[in-house]
């Protein structure tokens, strides 16, 4: 159940409202409006009035608003409280007198009209949907005093948690105040009426969290949002310095045919201007290498290591991580092929709730994974076989999981579920871009002398595992990029050591492609020379059976990660 505060002012605001509660609806959505309970019992109902006569909406607002009246220049600027109150989907239908108990307890719990309060606030409670209604109150008591509504946003939450318990409703989870804006009631109608799945907000939202993911600077920042089509309306002061900004979509109008902007702000408190200059500055470039490495590998290399910090950093490093990790959702469908493009944008939307909280954040050392992944955007020809989004969203699958992980330890319960939705997205994105690049590497798989070999290679590295990985499905590519490997003049035993000690498989579902994925990356990097190439297999010798399993940098996080964070 979602209640939603909106405040009114101006001198014919009760009018106003109550003009549109019993009129059509933006798109003759009200069908059926009526009173189902007011603050004295008895006040009048245009709904139920003869042909609905006009004169009983103004009688109502007359009444709503004699309190304000009274008190002539002295009234408040703001005079109207509205909250629409609505059920979910899967909720039953409730009657009348349930909606009007709601009502009660909802303008009680904002201290509208406490409970036995006679010289309370006037309200009314409409209904012309089965599932909401709208409750009218004006902000005067009776007796000429204003109403205490401290904190009334979150009083009614709670008191909407309340009802959905009492009442056998969906159970939604508490927020923390850092959710973005929803888009309201006439978005969505709009939306429906152009024949759109989604609002101009939420499109504008996806928008500027892609270019800030993708932009360096300031300017490019702007520049990326006018390349998409965004139309973009800088705030300047008095010197000409930007203070901020705002967006609109080409062609989404208002009824005077002017462009409907939103500011950054509005779209979610992150992306207010000064929210996104620290973002851009907090993670400076990365310092010139003589080689620079293949981006994919930077980039699952960086979101690998986002479970350590997420289990072992302070709160705020890992704040940074999620952050990071967000944004590299944001840009992966602008990577990724048709088929998985869809589910992509759904889990980063999805896990856009889960990249903020109330604590601060710390973007340094995200630095790396930021940078990868806009290189990765600038170097399209790196993207070809699909082999490096594959590796990098196998690597995000664990990072996302840990995330739902470390908001449930941390009570953030809005968050837990958007990464826990994100999660399932993600998982299906993940098989449309592994499963024909694993069945192009299993066509390529070598002959049964070379895989025996690498069979027990295997068995004496990850024992443990061993017969899962050769029964599973994937083996056949995991024995091609072994052999890519030692055709490229790598050490395969060697090689299987060290991807094994990159990270545990005990969190592994599918450890067959966790190695496929670590040993494609390896692969590829520098030849070592023939005494390091040595050295190595002389190490992987000696090491204990069991030592692959268990390496020290990983098995705490393992050992802190529950069942339920298995991936595929």
């Amino acid at each position: 159940m979602i209640p939603k505060i909106i405040l009114g002012k101006g001198a014919r605001a009760t009018r106003r409202l109550i003009g549109y509660l019993y009129g059509p609806g933006s798109a003759n959505e009200h069908t059926d409006p009526h009173l189902v309970a007011s603050w004295n019992g008895f006040a009048p109902d245009p709904g139920r009035s003869p042909h609905r006569n006009p004169k009983t909406v103004e009688d109502l607002a007359a009444q709503l608003d004699q309190p304000v009246k009274m008190l002539g220049d002295k009234a408040p600027a703001t005079t109207v409280w509205h909250c629409p109150v609505r059920a979910a989907p899967e909720d039953p239908i409730l009657s009348d007198a349930d909606w009007a108990d709601i009502a009660r307890r909802i303008v009680a719990a904002a201290g509208i009209a406490p409970e036995g309060d006679e010289e309370a606030c006037r309200w009314v409670a409409v209904r012309h949907a089965d599932d909401h209604i709208h409750i009218a109150a004006t902000l005067v008591r009776q007796d000429g005093r204003r109403p205490r509504r401290d904190h009334d946003i979150r009083a009614v939450q709670r008191e909407a948690r309340k009802i959905e318990a009492d009442l056998g409703l969906r159970r939604l989870n508490p927020g923390d105040g850092t959710a973005a804006k929803r888009p309201t009631s006439k978005e969505h109608f709009k939306a429906k009426r152009q024949g759109q799945d989604t609002t101009t907000r939420e499109i504008l939202r996806i928008r500027v969290r892609q270019a800030v993911a993708a932009a360096s600077t300031e300017t490019e920042f702007f520049a990326l949002l006018e390349a998409t089509g965004v139309t973009v309306r800088p705030k300047t002061g008095p010197s000409g310095d930007v203070l901020g900004y705002s967006v609109a979509l080409p062609g989404d109008l208002n009824k005077h045919g002017e462009p409907v902007w939103f500011s950054g702000s509005t779209l979610a408190g992150d992306l207010s201007l000064p929210k996104i200059r620290h973002r851009l500055t907090a993670t400076t470039p990365e310092p010139a290498t003589a080689r620079p490495a293949d981006p994919w590998h930077q980039a699952t290399a960086a979101t690998e290591r986002i479970p350590h910090h997420l289990t072992h950093a302070d709160d705020h490093i890992a704040q940074g991580q999620l952050v990071a990790l967000g944004g590299t959702l944001d840009l992966l469908p602008l990577t990724a092929p048709a088929a998985a493009r869809t589910e992509l944008e759904r889990a980063a939307a999805l896990f856009e709730r889960a990249t903020r909280s109330r604590i601060t954040t710390d973007l340094d050392s995200s630095r790396v994974l930021r940078r990868s992944v806009q290189t990765i955007l600038r170097t399209p020809a790196v993207t070809h076989d699909g082999a490096g989004l594959a590796m990098l969203l196998d690597a995000a699958l664990i990072a996302v999981a840990f995330a739902k992980h470390w908001h449930r330890t941390h009570q953030h319960a809005q968050q837990e579920a958007a990464a826990q939705q994100a999660l399932a997205h993600l998982q299906t994105a993940y098989a449309h871009v592994a499963v024909p690049v694993l069945d192009g590497l299993a066509l390529r798989t070598p002959g049964i002398q070379t895989k025996q070999r690498y069979a027990r290679h295997l068995q004496q590295a990850v024992p443990d595992h061993a017969d899962r990985i050769l029964q599973d499905p994937a083996w056949d590519a995991l024995a091609t990029v072994l052999a890519d490997a030692e055709t490229a003049g790598h050490n395969p035993a060697a090689l299987l050591g060290q991807a094994i000690g990159q990270r545990t498989l005990d969190d592994a579902r599918n450890p067959a492609r966790a190695l496929t994925w670590r040993i494609h990356r390896l692969g590829q990097r520098h030849t070592p020379s023939p005494r390091a190439q040595a050295a190595m297999a002389r190490s992987t010798t000696r090491r204990p059976a069991t030592a692959p399993n268990h390496p020290p940098t990983a098995a705490p996080a393992a050992a802190q990660q529950p069942p339920h964070m298995r991936r595929r």
